[in-house]
């Protein structure tokens, strides 16, 4: 099928909803969804955001931000995955555990508002990753439309950019659990240490980078192209993650890629 083509087919699907509460996370898909699902089903939407330590406040506010440019119908919940053991322990499928509770609670929003559907925005693409939370919306009866409608992120993000939604080329994130390698336990303090470190890049132009957390070393990963950023600011950096509690900070030589806590697994990468 042609990008066009897809895109009708979704727009078919959203129609056959009747309503929806959308799992919505500010980023390229959950925007593109929430979006045209507002064009088809319009006031039988709700987009809501989950916040948690694991959702650092600067994605919060552009989700929230990007709600309000839109017009969209936006409710904000909490949730506590660190208070779930089989989430704070950091196995595989700690992805399950959150997002179930997650889910649990949209539909529970959903028949408040007597909305038919809960949907996220899982794309085409993520079927071919290692996604545990993709259980998690099997087993509660979550849809994916843009799956369904056979949608990859190259299509989202271009069909976005012709929207003129504003996050068409925002890069991809993942929740600040994604740092710490499978089986080192999830704690506040240490989201605390890997949103402030990664705050810190952040402010000095990276937009594209994970602060993967190791004990007491950082590892940081960013795109190539950044090297010699890193390397001038390498003072700067080394003092600020020291106040922070590191030990050690390193720069990964193979750079920024999705999922590289998944490369001691054997399954497919996935974006973290």
């Amino acid at each position: 099928m042609t990008v066009k083509e897809k895109l009708l087919k979704l727009r078919e699907l959203l129609a056959g909803c009747g309503g929806a509460v959308i799992a919505y996370s500010g980023g390229v898909d959950s925007t593109f969804l929430a979006r045209v699902a507002q064009e088809v089903l319009g006031e039988r939407v709700l987009a809501v955001t989950a916040c948690s330590e694991t959702y650092p406040a600067h994605e919060q506010k552009a989700a929230l931000e990007t709600a309000q440019q839109l017009g969209l119908p936006h409710q904000t919940i909490y949730t506590d995955e660190l208070a779930n053991e089989q989430f704070a322990a950091n196995p595989p499928e700690r992805c399950y555990f959150c997002k179930k509770e997650m889910f649990s609670k949209l539909l529970d929003i959903a028949r408040q508002h007597e909305l038919a559907c809960v949907l996220d925005g899982a794309n085409y693409d993520d079927q071919l990753d290692f996604r545990p939370g993709m259980q998690a919306a099997r087993e509660l009866g979550i849809r994916s439309p843009l799956k369904e409608a056979g949608l990859t992120k190259e299509d989202i993000r271009k069909l976005s950019r012709e929207m003129g939604l504003p996050t068409w080329d925002k890069p991809s994130y993942a929740c600040l659990s994604s740092r710490l390698p499978y089986g080192e336990r999830i704690t506040r303090e240490k989201l605390t240490m890997i949103g402030e470190a990664e705050d810190y890049l952040r402010s000095m132009g990276i937009n594209v980078l994970r602060v993967r957390h190791h004990g007491n070393m950082a590892r940081i990963e960013v795109n190539c192209n950044d090297f010699p950023r890193i390397i001038d600011l390498s003072g700067k950096i080394v003092e600020k993650l020291k106040t922070l509690g590191y030990s050690y900070v390193s720069l990964d030589l193979q750079g920024f890629r999705s999922g590289s806590m998944n490369e001691v697994l054997d399954v497919p990468s996935v974006e973290l």
